[in-house]
């Protein structure tokens, strides 16, 4: 009887040793249970989240390029009537109501190749002072910097009234006074003093753009080619700016699609109403495509009348814009290609 009772209190003990272990693993597999629950909610709530942000950055892209094609369609739609050889070949007749923009187009491309010339080179050598010169700590670099940021927020209304002031007032006057006996030449209005002006309003882009390229070439080739006995110019002459070619050019770009559709700039320093013929030299006044398109829709004796000619020439200057800058795209990839 003794014996049947250990051993009947033996089985209950591991009765309950089995319960606790089964209980034990229930809880084990409800914890678990819960656990995946909620890390699977949580990794939905991840993915909710990442496909809200992937279709808030589609739709801005998508939202993007609609308006463009939206504003390019409208152009093309209402100048493409007027559009032809005849418009873009002849002068304004009748009150500029009838006629064509030649005039203007070669002033606006004089306009944009003087600019580069002028912006590109000068803008060019700041940011390779800035990367490859100046110190980090330089307070004069710092200051340099600071007037660059500082042009580049200035607007462009101010620069058409400091080249009035400056170019056209104070270094014409200087010249005509020096050279011409006081004959009125340089102090009016004309093509070099609208490029420079207009230089200055893209040089920060230039400046910018061109100095991050500059950065963008490994220091170890300049150190390796200082080890080789190169000196410091012929390192930026022979590696640095064949590495840094295509920002240069980005900054070109840039710049051109900047300042050939900028008409406050050149508003007191050299654009023209209306000229019967074309500009012999650079200290002519010209004809330009974007204040053509200003006086025509403010100025004109007709408006409603003109629609058609400012859409053509809208169309005309989205056209030479993009034409310099596919131009320059295509110098940029044959030089790259040429490098690799």
């Amino acid at each position: 009887m003794e014996t049947d009772f250990f051993e009947t209190k033996t089985q209950k003990n591991e009765l309950k040793t089995t319960n606790k272990t089964e209980m034990a693993d229930i809880k084990e597999i409800k914890d678990e249970v819960v656990k995946s629950d909620f890390f699977s909610e949580r990794d939905k709530k991840k993915e909710l989240k990442g496909k809200i942000i992937l279709g808030a950055t589609l739709s801005s892209v998508i939202l993007i390029i609609a308006v463009l094609f939206l504003i390019i369609g409208i152009i093309v739609v209402q100048g493409w009537d007027k559009f032809s050889w005849e418009f873009i070949s002849s002068f304004p007749t009748d009150g500029m109501t009838k006629g064509g923009i030649f005039p203007a187009i070669i002033g606006t491309f004089i306009l944009v190749i003087v600019m580069s010339i002028a912006a590109v080179p000068f803008g060019t050598i700041t940011a390779i002072y800035l990367t490859e010169y100046a110190k980090e700590n330089s307070v004069f670099a710092a200051a340099v910097r600071f007037s660059v940021r500082t042009l580049a927020v200035v607007p462009s209304i101010i620069f058409g009234l400091f080249g009035l002031g400056f170019f056209i007032q104070f270094v014409g006057r200087g010249m005509d006074s020096t050279f011409n006996a006081g004959e009125l030449h340089w102090a009016q209005p004309n093509i070099l003093w609208a490029s420079l002006t207009m230089a200055l309003l893209t040089l920060p882009v230039v400046i910018v753009s061109v100095e991050e390229a500059l950065k963008t070439v490994p220091r170890e080739l300049r150190e390796a080619s200082l080890a080789l006995g190169a000196t410091k110019w012929q390192t930026i002459k022979n590696v640095v700016l064949p590495g840094s070619v295509s920002g240069i050019l980005t900054g070109t770009i840039l710049a051109v699609s900047r300042g050939a559709g900028e008409v406050a700039p050149i508003l007191f320093t050299g654009a023209a109403y209306y000229l019967a013929t074309l500009p012999k030299s650079v200290s002519d006044q010209f004809m330009n495509l974007g204040y053509h398109i200003y006086i025509m829709s403010t100025q004109s004796s007709d408006v409603e009348k003109t629609m058609p000619i400012q859409f053509a020439t809208t169309l005309v200057l989205l056209m030479l814009t993009i034409s310099l800058n596919i131009v320059a795209v295509v110098i940029r990839s044959r030089i790259r290609r040429k490098r690799v």
